[in-house]
């Protein structure tokens, strides 16, 4: 399965849209997360939401795997449309690597004398 997938699903006219995609966290430290984005077709993105992080992209594979599985049980297919929201998935890897990240303010900036 690729890194990056759309699931649709109609439902009273409406089309439910969910753009996954698997990415490495910053660090080259192995890890890896999950990003979803959904919403209505055509709008912008109702929830952004992130799991893990995964010790390697195999792992966090099996993981996307398995939800696209237990959505597609739901009626969600997988569609071939291109990503719509991949600037709002890049925006939350961008949140995660950064809550991950030391900050500046928890070192000392001036060394004991």
């Amino acid at each position: 399965m690729p890194r990056s997938l759309c699931l649709i699903r109609q439902c009273l006219g409406l089309q439910t849209r969910i753009e996954c995609s698997i990415r490495p966290l910053a660090g080259d430290n192995g890890m890896w997360t999950l990003l979803f984005a959904a919403g209505m077709s055509g709008e912008q993105p109702t929830a952004i939401k992130a799991q893990g992080p995964f010790h390697g992209p195999f792992v966090a594979q099996s993981i996307l795997d398995s939800i696209v599985d237990s959505l597609t049980l739901h009626g969600y297919s997988l569609a071939d449309d291109p990503q719509i929201w991949s600037l709002h998935l890049q925006g939350q890897l961008r949140k995660l690597n950064l809550e991950r990240s030391p900050r500046v303010t928890d070192f000392q900036l001036r060394p004991e004398r």
